[in-house]
């Protein structure tokens, strides 16, 4: 074994094998893959090997797409056959609900090239005899579905990676990881030590196990998966014999199944509603090529639906069950990238679907290892997406309910119980007896809107119960005065002599005066958006910077990676250490002058100026911004002072008719405004340019900000998108993100968000469009629910379309 290696890559499986490959394909040869047994010898081998494009996000499925393309790469250069048998497939809907569901997801592939369309149950009938046309209403068919040989494939990696100059050591356990003064690792193995300059986490069934070598708890579990293989089945034998082919993949949410043929039968699987967790502690070691104990009479529910829907397996005996473990995350996607606080330690786990989605993992962690950055848009795999709050119980209990779920409708108004509430701020227990009804956000409870007595939440598609009160909501602040709280944002505090030209080069905006505010995109290197802040100057050396909540160790990663190492900078993630309120709407300066004596006129107290006041007893920072763009504040206070500030902004704002609004009433407002938002609008996708934020970029300021140079170019060249908002005569429903746009009868864009925004009585959609046509008069649409519907571009925004309100 050598002694040193450029990258040390911990775990055999099909995962593992793909990192190796691909930075061996991108040029760093100097690599090592150790694995405690064989390779496949943890969740691999026992997998069912099924493969698809399709998914629920559109970044995570290109990459999906690029690992069911990568096959043939590999088996030709390896030699070594993957069995791949790409059979195509089917998603099959047994309720209405799910159909309008596929149809959203049909939507989705269009702008990204995938040739899927939708079936009739006669026609999925056809092309799938197996199936009972009368229990469905419609199907999605996918000609890109397969399955392959999972020890094939992943040795294809591994031949692929040996063949240009990795290094794979078998029967070879990592004991521990140390990491020297220099950032380099020692990663000690019971065959002896290696010294690597990086360490990959792709240890799968032992990743938490790996993580906890370096003080990491990562928010992993697995669980027993269940499918069965059935005899020889003359059903089957017949259809191949008298069409050349073999039958499809299908996945059947409703019956929570999933099934193809299997040599001449047929394997059907489940994600059953009475799941259960493996090993939930600690993963033994010495678990290797094993399955679990057959289970039967668990899966039983889904394997009734299952038969009653294919009722060929009535007759069909069972020839094996395989159960086995497989790890998930708390949502169901990878955990991947470099882990905050570490240097040169990277994940790769959590990837349960590892043969769609394994070759994409690859690609995604040697490009950010090698050039920087992953080269795609992976924030729904980034290990950055979950913070503190994920802890072992929290784990445990969203993998079991994400697993319960896999196959359930996710409805766009609908948010999952478990784990909840969990992290909550004072003012809880008040918004909760107002009528609040909350979601979650980075562990965090808080207000969507606010349910008058007697009504809940009906999970649709379309426009549901939250309709007419989130519409009041919204008309309250635009009419009179609202108060939301806002500690779901994200907030950090920067000080020292340092600070002032640390933001300066980190982020691309000018820098704002003592007691000024300043919107501030933030770039990557390629000048795409990594972030858009708020950022105040509190006093010399002394900044507060607000963000998106979803995104907290994902930027602050990002700002320690780039913090001078001098000591004259600390940055500090404030959390809930720092809570807030805001009040927004023409009459929201009458409420704040009942709270304090300072002088809050315009001419005082101009819009973006920030300053410590006094709000009646509870010392604040009062911004004046608000994101509905209407007149607004965001006042930041301790956490102990909030429960009285909140009383008593209800109290002298009762006479101004002041009323609670949440998250979902400030979506409609901020639409209004043709405001973009993290995640969505914003994104590593975009350049500034592209996204509408180019007059925030201050090109000509001396500091030499990170992206800079590609800003530059972008200006000069105008970038290839632009992001338009868009009035679409929708009737029932409003977009939610990734519908497809067309321009005279041709998909020319997506959606990135919308709604109904309920002050103008509009239905909106934000999206990307080629610059071309951002501007164009001509035949707009957007589908919706299977529907294309008229558009019409809105190049105003429909709320103060000059500012004059929240400037004023």
């Amino acid at each position: 074994m050598k002694s040193h290696a450029r990258v040390a890559v911990i775990g055999g499986g099909v995962v593992g094998c793909s990192v190796l490959y691909h930075l061996t394909k991108f040029g760093w040869t100097d690599v090592v893959l150790l694995e405690r047994s064989e390779l496949t010898s943890g969740s691999t081998w026992h997998a069912a090997g099924g493969m698809h494009t399709i998914n629920g996000d559109p970044n995570v499925a290109k990459l999906q797409k690029y690992t069911v393309e990568l096959y043939k790469e590999i088996e030709a250069y390896s030699g070594q056959d993957v069995g791949l048998h790409m059979t195509s497939g089917m998603m099959l809907a047994a309720t209405r609900d799910r159909f309008d569901w596929m149809k959203s997801i049909l939507a989705k592939g269009r702008y990204m090239g995938l040739d899927a369309h939708l079936l009739s149950p006669k026609e999925a009938h056809e092309l799938m005899p197996l199936l009972d046309p009368t229990q469905f209403v419609g199907a999605v068919f996918d000609p890109v579905e397969g399955h392959l040989d999972p020890y094939g494939t992943t040795h294809a990696y591994a031949k692929s990676a040996k063949k240009n100059g990795a290094e794979i050591y078998l029967h070879t356990k990592v004991e521990d990881l140390v990491q020297r003064e220099d950032g380099s690792w020692r990663v000690i193995t019971d065959k002896g030590e290696i010294v690597a300059e990086h360490v990959v986490n792709a240890a799968g069934l032992w990743a938490r196990e790996v993580g906890r070598m370096v003080g990491l708890e990562l928010p992993v579990l697995a669980m027993e998966h269940m499918y069965l293989i059935t005899e020889d089945m003359p059903e089957v034998i017949d259809f191949n014999r008298t069409t050349g082919k073999e039958l499809m993949h299908c996945v059947d949410f409703d019956g929570e199944i999933y099934l193809r043929q299997e040599r001449n039968g047929m394997l059907m699987g489940t994600y059953e509603k009475a799941c259960r967790p493996w090993s939930p502690l600690t993963t033994p070691w010495d678990f290797g090529h094993e399955l679990l104990a057959e289970d039967i009479e668990r899966i039983t529910p889904e394997l009734e639906v299952g038969f009653r829907h294919f009722p060929a397996f009535n007759t069909a005996g069972i020839r094996k069950i395989i159960n086995g473990p497989f790890t998930f995350s708390p949502d169901g996607n990878p955990l991947v990238g470099p882990v905050r606080g570490m240097t040169n330690f990277w994940s790769a786990c959590a990837v349960m679907a590892g043969f769609s989605q394994g070759g994409g993992v690859g690609l995604a962690l040697a490009n950010w290892m090698i050039e920087g950055d992953p080269g795609f848009d992976v924030f729904a795999m980034d290990v950055a997406r979950y913070g503190s709050f994920a802890t072992l119980g929290y784990t445990n209990a969203k993998v079991r309910e994400n697993y319960s779920r896999r196959f359930s409708i996710r409805y766009p108004n609908e948010e999952l119980p478990a784990a909840r509430p969990l992290m909550t701020t004072p003012v809880y227990d008040r918004m909760k007896a107002a009528g609040a009804v909350f979601g979650a956000s980075y562990g965090l409870e808080q207000p969507l809107w606010f349910a008058p007595e007697g009504v809940t939440d009906a999970f649709s598609w379309r426009r549901s119960t939250d309709f007419d009160a989130v519409g009041a909501e919204a008309r309250a602040v635009r009419e009179a005065v609202g108060l939301m709280e806002t500690s779901g944002f994200a907030k950090y505090g920067i000080r020292g002599p340092g600070a002032e030209a640390f933001l300066d080069r980190l982020l691309a905006g000018r820098m704002p005066d003592t007691g000024r505010m300043a919107l501030a995109p933030m770039l990557k290197e390629d000048g795409k958006l990594i972030g858009d802040f708020t950022l105040a100057k509190l006093g010399e050396g002394d900044f507060l910077l607000i963000g998106s909540g979803i995104a907290e160790d994902y930027h602050m990663r990002w700002f320690e990676r780039h913090l001078p190492r001098d000591g004259s900078v600390t940055l500090t993630a404030l959390g809930l250490s720092l809570v807030g309120l805001s009040i927004a709407g023409p009459k929201a300066r009458a409420v704040l002058a009942e709270l304090t004596h300072h002088d809050v006129g315009d001419a005082a107290f101009p819009f973006l100026e920030i300053r410590a006041m006094d709000l009646g007893m509870a010392p604040a920072i009062v911004g004046r911004v608000s994101y509905t763009g209407d007149l607004g504040y965001e006042i930041w206070i301790k956490p102990e002072y909030q429960r009285y500030l909140l009383d008593l902004i209800l109290e002298k704002g009762a006479a101004h008719g002041i009323r609670l609004f949440g998250l979902r009433a400030l979506n409609a407002l901020r639409l209004e405004k043709s405001f973009g938002s993290w995640s969505r609008e914003y994104r590593p996708l975009y350049g500034p340019e592209e996204a509408g934020l180019g007059r925030f970029v201050a090109l000509r300021k001396p500091a030499d900000f990170i992206g800079k140079a590609a800003a530059i170019a972008e200006k000069a060249k105008g970038g290839a998108l632009r992001l338009r908002s868009f009035i679409l005569e929708a009737r029932d429903a409003d977009v939610i993100g990734d519908e497809p746009i067309y321009f005279n009868g041709a998909v020319r864009g997506w959606v990135t968000s919308g709604g109904y925004a309920h002050a103008a009585g509009l239905s909106v959609a934000m999206g990307y469009v080629p610059k071309e046509i951002a501007d164009a008069e001509g035949d707009w649409s957007i589908e919706l629910l299977g529907d294309i519907l008229p558009a019409r571009l809105q190049r105003q925004p429909l709320f103060d379309a000059n500012g004059s309100r929240m400037r004023g």
